[in-house]
């Protein structure tokens, strides 16, 4: 029975190696967010256009000159998304898409060569997130689809190419997401022992998201947040999302009760109406701002992890121009008052930070630029 008396000393210095492991690991994914401090998200591209993702398309949607121009501005990393619809196609070099992964690599690829780092993100649309949700077919072809994405690029500087789970999974049951993304992440490190893993909370992947997280076994992962708060606000004119935002216009940042009378007025529904209310009585300002940074800093601090927000913006189609740059600015100094990188929404879409036409030269937005605080290069 000696062996037995043995037991706890290996149980012991088992788990000492464990924790040693992960240490190293984590202080991997903390260095390594540091190329993620100032990002773009490369949108509408290779994701959210399910209609062509033709050659046609996309060589002409964003190009090569506005990668090196992504570069220029000071950002230092871009996320990419990708449809997984057309990827796997891509990887079985079949189907209307066969030539996909091709262009991926060719926009990877150019992205590392200009210095930027890759956000490689899998940015489904609802049907393809429903699947994954609700049955264990869908898990199992996106955990699949991950094992051969993250070994096709395992061949890349891993200091540069950073591999996201999921956007915004829309997964209400936090229990169900931490499942998936547990598989997904053990798929990953099973092909690609050296890169940073991104993860995120369940449904829109908000804060309050976030802090409902128990980090993965793994230890070299970063955790992201989106940050559009308040959409009152950042998403007035949008035709998607709550009911009303598509009615309103001209909504200013800081909010100020005394603009409420003339905003609700563009609301014609009664509730629609009070509720909207909340958006002046609320008071959002920078400080406020500042405080909900801390919350995900604290989540942060206290399971030893690093963050970035990968997705905060306003869209520009309503919002006054002034108050979107101060939003803009509010959120970035906040994120930054706090250590967290960011990556803005988005680089040529409602968003933007350029304006651009297919297969011309980008225009800049210097507004957006400075409020960002970049200098450019």
């Amino acid at each position: 029975m000696r062996w037995m008396r043995c037991l706890p000393v290996l149980l012991l210095v088992a788990s000492s190696a464990f924790a040693q492991d992960r240490a190293a690991e984590q202080r991997t994914a903390f260095t390594r967010a540091q190329h993620l401090r100032h990002g773009i998200n490369a949108s509408e591209w290779f994701a959210q256009h399910a209609s062509d993702y033709s050659a046609a398309f996309t060589n002409r949607y964003t190009d090569d000159g506005d990668i090196a121009l992504m570069a220029k501005l000071g950002f230092d990393n871009v996320r990419l998304s990708i449809d997984p619809v057309p990827l796997e196609q891509g990887l079985n070099h079949e189907g209307q898409y066969a030539d996909f992964l091709a262009r991926l690599d060719h926009v990877v690829d150019r992205m590392i060569a200009e210095g930027l780092a890759v956000q490689v993100d899998i940015h489904p649309e609802s049907d393809y997130k429903a699947k994954v949700r609700e049955t264990s077919e869908g898990v199992d072809r996106f955990v699949m689809l991950w094992r051969r994405l993250a070994a096709h690029y395992a061949n890349r500087n891993p200091e540069l190419v950073f591999f996201e789970i999921m956007n915004e999974p829309e997964q209400t049951d936090p229990y169900r997401w931490a499942g998936i993304q547990a598989r997904a992440a053990e798929a990953v490190r099973e092909v690609a022992p050296k890169n940073t893993i991104i993860a995120t909370g369940p449904n829109w992947s908000g804060i309050g998201d976030l802090v409902t997280l128990r980090p993965l076994a793994d230890g070299n992962v970063i955790y992201t947040f989106h940050f559009y708060q308040p959409e009152d606000f950042t998403h007035q004119g949008a035709s998607w999302g709550t009911d009303w935002h598509i009615y309103t216009h001209g909504i200013t940042y800081p909010s100020d009760e005394s603009g409420m009378a003339e905003g609700l007025k563009q609301v014609p529904d009664a509730r629609d109406r009070y509720n909207f209310e909340h958006y002046w009585l609320d008071h959002w300002d920078a400080h406020r701002m500042r405080l909900l940074m801390d919350s995900a800093a604290a989540w942060g601090k206290a399971n030893g992890v690093p963050l970035i927000c990968n997705e905060f913006g306003v869209y520009r189609k309503a919002a006054p121009e002034a108050s979107r740059m101060q939003w803009i600015h509010d959120v970035r100094t906040a994120l930054e008052a706090d250590g967290i990188g960011w990556t803005m929404w988005d680089y040529r879409g409602g968003f933007g930070v350029v304006w651009k036409e297919d297969g011309k030269p980008a225009r800049v937005d210097e507004k957006v630029v400075e409020a960002l605080g970049l200098k450019g290069k």
